[in-house]
């Protein structure tokens, strides 16, 4: 009896070790990527502002500080804090920007990156960071370029050129709207410049995030778009496009007064905001008439058809 005690035992242990060891190597498989890393370097990136260099070097604390918690550690969007935002953090590493002064598929300027982090971005979590100094914005700006390789391949695309703009005219009103019509700038915005259009419940950005388009008629005379706030700002939305969103560029489609026409036909969608084109509106009676295109040629009745025959 004891000796099959014993043996039983050893049967009992050698068991217990192995599932000791079996333990041990799964929790050793699943354990998570914890500890220090090696250090990555990094690159020697610039930026140029006016008369003002940025170096990436001299924005890691600031950019750790103030931007990791959405952007996250390596710039990809993925921050402790985005789970909760909504729409969601810049992702640097595919250097697709909204904001820029440059054609549609173009890097921004130093100066657009520099822009947007002093106005913030309106309609989201990110802040107007105006406590910053021009030297710390412009560090950040150079420290955002290292986590593209674009930023070592491409250079930034050529401001595009932004006319002088023509007077507000119940005209330029009329065929802003006729164009608002004709471009279908109302299946997202919709009809009234809400941003209930029928397309609007379906639109998602170039991550398959759901996106809203902007409502005209919500804000006041505070009222700010996601990148500025003046005619010009709405001009260069127009023609540069806002990159990773469904809202296109229109250099190819519109000319340069067709496109302040619109800018001027969509501050009158902002009902609440005081500005010279509602003024203009308000002398026309309030309502705009329908657009009539003067450069058509006329169809004059053919020759003897004035009498109506014999």
């Amino acid at each position: 009896m004891n000796t099959l005690k014993a043996a039983q035992f050893r049967v009992v242990f050698v068991h217990v070790v192995l599932a000791a060891l079996c333990t041990v190597r799964v929790v050793a498989q699943d354990a998570p990527d914890v500890g220090p890393h090696p250090h990555q370097p990094l690159k020697p990136m610039e930026s140029h502002i006016g008369h003002v260099t940025g170096h990436a070097k001299d924005a890691k604390t600031d950019y750790r500080r103030y931007c990791a918690g959405c952007h996250g550690d390596q710039g990809d969007g993925n921050g402790e804090n985005a789970v909760w935002l909504d729409p969601k953090p810049r992702d640097f590493t595919i250097a697709t920007f909204k904001c820029r002064s440059t054609p549609t598929g173009t890097l921004p300027t130093d100066q657009d990156l520099f822009n947007t982090i002093g106005r913030g971005v309106t309609n989201s979590n990110m802040p107007i960071w105006n406590t910053f100094t021009d030297h710390q914005r412009a560090n950040l700006v150079a420290y955002i370029k290292t986590f593209s390789p674009r930023w070592e391949k491409e250079k930034a695309g050529d401001p595009i050129n932004i006319p002088a703009e023509p007077p507000v005219t119940i005209e330029s009103i009329s065929h802003g709207k006729a164009l608002f019509t004709k471009l279908e700038c109302w299946k997202c915005h919709g009809p009234e410049g809400k941003g209930d259009g029928p397309s609007a419940a379906t639109l998602t950005d170039s991550k398959d995030q759901p996106i809203r388009p902007y409502n005209f008629a919500s804000g006041g005379d505070d009222a700010r778009f996601k990148c500025g706030s003046t005619n010009q700002d709405v001009y260069r939305i127009f023609m540069t496009g806002v990159d990773g969103t469904p809202m296109p560029s229109f250099a190819d489609t519109i000319q340069p007064n067709d496109a302040w026409d619109l800018v001027h036909f969509l501050r009158t969608l902002q009902v609440h905001r005081h500005s010279k084109e509602n003024d203009v509106l308000k002398a026309a009676g309030g309502t705009i008439p329908p657009y009539v295109d003067k450069a058509a040629p006329s169809i004059q009745p053919a020759s003897g058809a004035a009498g109506g025959g014999n």
